[in-house]
């Protein structure tokens, strides 16, 4: 733990969009919050934004599908906006209160990992993608970057975010889908591409939807997972280990990503035949959230990088009953997969909280500081707050030189 006291957060955005327009909107946000505000409460406060649309998901809209009312679509929009944008100051309110730990980069990101399939979850209503392999792809897929990401930052130490990224260009994009479908409908984007840019020989019968899933694989087979492999790589080299170890990293990433496709794939499943996708999805939420955030917690800690959590389990099992009949034995059947789905949901959750409850008491108790509030210091009668907490006096009580060195 005496790591999180020397520990630096680094960070490399090449966005022109991020660094030209949306810097400018980030700075002017951070100074409408109180400083009495925790920048992990600006954190959570984001993620309630997410959460609100999921529970209006499930009530106006659960098979996915709709078309729900347009307000909804727009409502979607701006709670991933509004995440965005918290997520973006709260660092920004961290450094303006003097308040910057490793905590925070745990609490962020690992807020991160937990909204990955949840604001995915609206994408696929918002699409009207229902709950079909396309439904479950949309809101499991941003997994992949989101792990390779962590897994980069471990050895970089160091994130890295491209001229073109999911943060940024990519949540712009998804933010005008559910504009698009707040104001043409869901619909829009089963209807073909030839009827608005012609060329009907050509595209024949291609919806907007059919491109989806080959432009979110390509981009990132091409641009993200290469990106990740080189800057680990450079790092590797720079300390002068070998590459080939950190490739078993990908072993959690692999069980968990082949788990879900076994299981959501499967024909003898009820999971989408019964629309189980938003417990589905909320479920992968805490076993990805405390798979990526392990990986986190030791980046700050610079422990040996975990392979393994144990909220895999019930998912590589899930997935392997799903397919019992290719193995000769009899289909699991509907009710007991019901329970299971559940039951596994609210093991997950508990884990989860139970094992980052645990965490952050834990960090706090090391680094003297409060999690979602920001803890007042006596200090020889006075409180110093912000940037006074991180003024180290001279020893011959030069402060003025002390000040002005910093």
């Amino acid at each position: 733990m005496a790591h999180l006291k020397s520990y630096k957060y680094q960070s490399v955005d090449k966005s022109f969009i991020s660094n030209y327009i949306l810097r400018h909107y980030w700075n002017a946000a951070v100074n409408l919050l109180p400083m009495w505000l925790a920048p992990n409460m600006v954190t959570l406060l984001g993620f309630f934004c997410i959460l609100i649309n999921v529970l209006f998901l499930q009530i106006l809209v659960p098979d996915l599908v709709g078309p729900a009312p347009p307000w909804l679509y727009y409502s979607f929009a701006l709670g991933l906006w509004m995440y965005s944008t918290m997520d973006n100051i709260d660092g920004k309110q961290a450094r303006r209160t003097g308040t910057s730990s490793g905590l925070g980069e745990l609490f962020d990101h690992g807020i991160d990992s937990l909204n990955c399939t949840l604001a995915s979850l609206c994408e696929t209503a918002a699409m009207g993608l229902g709950p079909s392999k396309t439904g479950a792809f949309t809101a499991l897929i941003p997994c992949l970057p989101m792990f390779f990401s962590t897994w980069e930052t471990y050895h970089t130490h160091t994130l890295y975010l491209g001229a073109f990224n999911g943060p940024t260009e990519g949540l712009i994009i998804a933010c005008a889908v559910m504009i698009i479908s707040g104001y043409l409908g869901p619909q829009i984007w089963q209807y073909r591409v030839a009827d608005y840019i012609g060329y009907s020989e050509l595209l024949g019968s291609l919806t907007f939807r059919d491109l989806w899933i080959p432009t979110i694989l390509v981009a990132f087979f091409t641009a993200h997972l290469p990106s990740c492999i080189w800057n680990v790589a450079q790092a590797r080299r720079k300390d002068n280990l070998p590459l080939w170890p950190v490739f078993f990293e990908w072993i959690p990433m692999i069980v968990f990503t082949a788990s879900c496709a076994a299981w959501v794939g499967s024909p003898y499943s009820v999971l989408l035949r019964e629309n189980h996708l938003v417990a589905f999805c909320m479920t992968m939420s805490f076993v990805f959230g405390r798979l990526t955030t392990k990986i986190i917690l030791h980046h700050l800690t610079r422990r040996p990088f975990p392979y393994w959590t144990i909220s895999l389990v019930p998912l590589a099992i899930g997935g392997i009953l799903a397919w019992l009949p290719l193995f000769g034995f009899d289909p699991i059947s509907p009710t007991f997969e019901r329970w299971y789905i559940y039951a596994y949901l609210l093991l997950a959750m508990v884990q989860y909280f139970v094992w980052a409850v645990r965490v952050i008491n834990r960090i706090c108790a090391v680094l003297d500081i409060n999690c979602l509030t920001i803890k007042k210091r006596n200090i020889a009668g006075k409180e110093p707050t912000g940037f006074a907490d991180q003024v180290q006096f001279a020893p011959n009580g030069d402060v003025g030189k002390t000040i002005k060195g910093l």
